[in-house]
C-alpha cells in the first residue's frame, strides 16, 4: 500500500498552525470526509473534540467542510473519544470525528475518525479520504447541503453507557477515589461516574483553559495523582489521559499500576468466572512478565505491533475481547468497542473488588522483568536489522534468554533510529545484552 500524506496510525496528527492542523486544512478535511463517509440516505457525522483551545477553529472548519459536501455535522462539545464512538453505533450515524492530540500537549491536535461501526477506519477508507482531499473542493447544489445540529445530551448517553458496563448491583460504597482527568474530556463525567456509583470522588485536573490539557498531569504523569492519593488518604487514584481512552491506577501504597498490570488482574480474574475469551493481546513492548504469568495461569497471550489500532485488530482476529498497552490503552471488547479508560477503569475495580485482593496485592503479584531500550541513530536508508551479524547477534542472545526473557530490535516509523530492547530477570544481564546488540546495530548501519 502507497505511504499517505496525511493519516499516521492513529489517525492526522500535528502541530496546530502548521499543515495539517489548520483551520484551511480543516475545512478540506471534512469535505473530503464527507464525500467519502456519506452512506446513502445516512449522511450525518458525529463531531466531538478534547478541551483544547484549537478544537474551537479545528470544529468549525470541520463543520462547514461536511455541511459544504452535503453531510450533517452533529456536534458533541467535549467528551471523551470512545464516547464519540459509542453514539456512532447508539445514533446510527454514518461516521464520528474526534479533535484531539490525545494524551499530548495543548499545542498540537489532530483527527480521529470512526467508522458507522464505531471502529477505527479501514486502510482502504482512510487512502479514500486522502484521495478525495487531492480533489477539488465540492460545493453540494444549495437544496442538497447538509445541516448543523448540537446533541445536548451526548454526555449524558455515554454516561449510561459507561454504567451498563457493569452489573446493575455494583457499587464503590465507602470507597475514597481520587481522579485525575488531565484538564481532559473526562473532566466533567468521570467524577458523575465515580459519585453515581457511590463513591467518595475527590478529582485533580479538572479545571480546563484551554492550554494546561495534560501539563503535569493524567496518565502521562501520574505523580501528581500519586500526591493527592497520600493528601486525601484514598483507597485508589485513576488518572486518564486528555482523551480518555488511556487509564492508569495508583494504589493506597501510592504505587502505580500501568496497563500490563490492568490487564494481569483482568486476565486473571475473567479467565476464573468464565468471561476471558481468546488470548490476551499485548504489544512488542509488554513486559515479559506479564506474558510468563498469564501462561502460568493458562492463559494464552499475542503481540501486536506497537498502538491500540493494531491491538484491537489483532483481537478481531483471533476472537478474543481482551488487550492493551502498557501505556493504559484497555481494550474491553465485550464491554466496548474501542479502548475506553473510563469502563476499562469500571472492568479493573469490579474485578479487584470480586477477586477480594487489593490493588497492591494484585501489583506485588506481578514484579517486572528489568527492561533496557537503546535508541541507536543511523543514516536515513540504512537498513541494519537485515544485517547477518545483527541477526546472528540477536538469535545468539534470544538462545541464551529462552524462556528468561526476550528481544525486540524496532526500527522507528517516525525518526531514523532502531531501538533496542532487552529484557531478562537481571539487570546485570540486560545491561550487558542490551549494549553489545546495540554495538552490532551500529556496526551495521556504518
Amino acid at each position: 500500500m502507497a505511504q499517505r500524506q496525511y493519516f499516521g496510525t492513529d489517525g492526522i496528527r500535528g502541530h496546530v498552525g502548521e499543515t495539517p492542523i489548520t483551520a484551511e486544512f480543516a475545512l478540506r478535511l471534512g469535505n473530503a470526509a464527507g464525500r467519502v463517509l456519506m452512506q446513502g440516505t445516512q449522511r450525518t457525522v458525529l463531531i466531538g473534540k478534547d478541551t483544547r483551545l484549537s478544537g474551537y477553529m479545528l470544529e468549525a472548519g470541520l463543520q462547514a467542510g461536511l455541511i459544504a459536501a452535503g453531510a450533517n455535522a452533529q456536534l458533541l462539545g467535549p467528551i471523551p473519544t470512545p464516547g464519540v464512538a459509542h453514539l456512532v453505533r447508539q445514533t446510527g450515524a454514518c461516521a464520528g470525528i474526534v479533535i484531539s492530540a490525545s494524551h499530548n500537549p495543548h499545542h498540537d491536535n489532530g483527527f480521529k475518525f470512526f467508522s458507522a461501526a464505531g471502529e477505527k477506519l479501514a486502510d482502504s477508507v482512510e487512502a479514500a479520504i486522502e484521495a478525495a482531499l487531492a480533489d477539488s473542493f465540492c460545493n453540494a447544489l444549495p437544496d442538497q447541503l447538509g445541516k448543523a445540529s448540537r446533541m445536548l445530551d451526548a454526555g449524558a448517553r455515554y454516561l449510561d453507557f459507561c454504567r451498563a458496563s457493569v452489573p446493575a448491583d455494583f457499587r464503590l460504597h465507602g470507597m475514597r477515589v481520587v481522579l485525575d482527568c488531565a484538564h481532559g474530556a473526562t473532566y466533567k463525567l468521570a467524577p458523575q461516574l465515580f459519585a453515581s456509583l457511590g463513591a467518595e470522588v475527590h478529582c485533580i485536573g479538572v479545571a480546563p483553559d484551554g492550554l494546561n490539557i495534560n501539563q503535569e498531569c493524567g496518565s502521562m504523569h501520574p505523580q501528581a495523582l500519586q500526591a493527592a492519593l497520600q493528601e486525601y488518604r484514598a483507597d485508589i487514584g485513576i488518572a486518564f489521559d486528555g482523551d480518555g481512552d488511556r487509564v492508569m491506577l495508583v494504589d493506597a501504597t501510592g504505587e502505580l499500576l500501568d496497563g500490563d498490570d490492568l490487564l494481569h488482574i483482568l486476565g486473571s480474574v475473567w479467565k476464573q468466572s468464565g468471561r476471558l475469551r481468546g488470548p490476551v493481546v499485548g504489544t512488542l513492548m509488554t513486559n515479559y512478565a506479564l506474558e510468563k504469568r498469564l501462561c502460568e495461569y493458562g492463559i494464552a497471550f499475542e503481540r501486536a505491533n506497537v498502538g491500540d489500532r493494531f491491538v484491537h485488530e489483532r483481537l478481531i482476529a483471533l476472537g478474543g475481547n481482551l488487550g492493551g498497552e502498557a501505556s493504559g490503552h484497555i481494550l474491553c471488547l465485550d464491554r466496548a468497542g474501542t479502548g475506553d479508560a473510563m469502563v476499562s477503569a469500571l472492568q479493573v475495580l469490579e474485578a479487584i473488588q470480586s477477586s477480594c485482593r487489593s490493588a497492591a496485592d494484585w501489583r506485588a503479584a506481578l514484579p517486572r522483568f528489568p527492561q533496557r531500550t537503546i535508541n541507536v541513530r543511523i543514516e536515513r536508508g540504512a537498513r541494519p536489522l537485515a544485517a547477518a551479524s545483527v541477526q546472528a547477534e540477536r538469535e545468539r542472545i534470544e538462545r541464551w534468554l529462552h524462556g528468561r526473557g526476550r528481544v525486540v530490535l524496532r526500527a522507528s516509523g517516525t525518526e531514523p533510529v532502531v531501538r533496542v530492547t532487552v529484557e531478562a530477570e537481571r539487570i546485570e544481564e540486560v545491561e550487558l545484552l542490551a549494549s553489545g546488540l546495540a554495538e552490532a546495530v551500529s556496526s551495521a548501519a556504518r
